[in-house]
């Protein structure tokens, strides 16, 4: 009888022992979780950007009150995702996204804005911002943003970009040759001709299941066109591919539906 309650005791001791390796290994999990810098010169907007994020398991490394600071912080903190106001007295949120991409590459910007279309949310996409966002946005979908981005995925719809693209397209200034950051390919010649069928339909806002439906190819073929064509052309996401596709005149303003 001792010897069946020692087996007992030592096969629930195993078993704890289990249940607490499983334990362990969770905070490994959430230190995967995004790491988000938040730019905004109102405190009470970072502090409630903060809050949110926070309590849905997103972590907040740090804050900064204008652009500057908001390059400062990237730099040190290497964040995954940085939230940049674009009106920010000093160095505006458009500049430090410039700066911060060129310097933390791997890190996603968002641009936070208090107007739809505005004017400078064309600059941050070609300046490789992954989407923006209202400043009225609700919790739930400022932190599904945030963990949309971190993927490597565009917060904007391609059709919302391509919406934008046309408004601005036409009149914006081209970066200048050797701005910060590496610069995207304007010569689209390391594109097969498919490949360019594909960033011109993109351009056009289609999704991956209506380029599939429109060229009659599997969802995963055109997959491996579209990471071919970021690979190829140094585009972050489809919001890039949308604007580089106007700018290259290879999808002509007004002429995409």
């Amino acid at each position: 009888m001792e010897q069946q309650d020692r087996q007992d005791r030592q096969g629930t001791q195993g078993r704890g022992d289990q249940g607490g390796r499983s334990d362990r290994q969770q905070p490994e999990e959430e230190a995967r979780r995004p790491r988000v810098v938040i730019a905004d010169d109102q405190e009470l907007v970072r502090t409630g950007f903060r809050m949110i994020l926070t309590a849905r398991g997103i972590d907040v490394v740090a804050e900064a009150g204008d652009g500057a600071e908001a390059v400062a912080a990237a730099v040190r903190h290497r964040p995954d995702v940085a939230l940049l106001d674009i009106r920010m007295p000093g160095m505006d949120g458009l500049e430090a996204a410039r700066r911060i991409l060129a310097r933390v590459p791997d890190c996603r910007v968002i641009m936070l804005t208090t107007f739809d279309l505005d004017h400078y949310v064309y600059a941050a996409l070609s300046a490789g911002a992954s989407g923006f966002l209202l400043k009225d946005v609700t919790s739930a979908h400022l932190a599904a943003a945030v963990r949309l981005v971190d993927t490597g995925d565009a917060l904007l719809a391609p059709s919302i970009t391509r919406r934008l693209v046309e408004r601005f397209a036409a009149g914006a200034p081209r970066p200048a040759p050797g701005a910060d950051g590496p610069p995207l390919h304007r010569d689209l010649a390391p594109l097969t001709p498919r490949e360019a069928e594909v960033l011109a339909l993109m351009g056009r806002g289609l999704s991956n299941t209506e380029l599939a439906r429109e060229l009659t190819l599997s969802e995963s073929t055109v997959k491996t066109h579209v990471a071919r064509i970021f690979a190829k052309l140094n585009l972050r996401d489809r919001a890039q591919a949308v604007v580089l596709a106007y700018e290259t005149g290879l999808v002509a303003p007004g002429g995409g539906d």
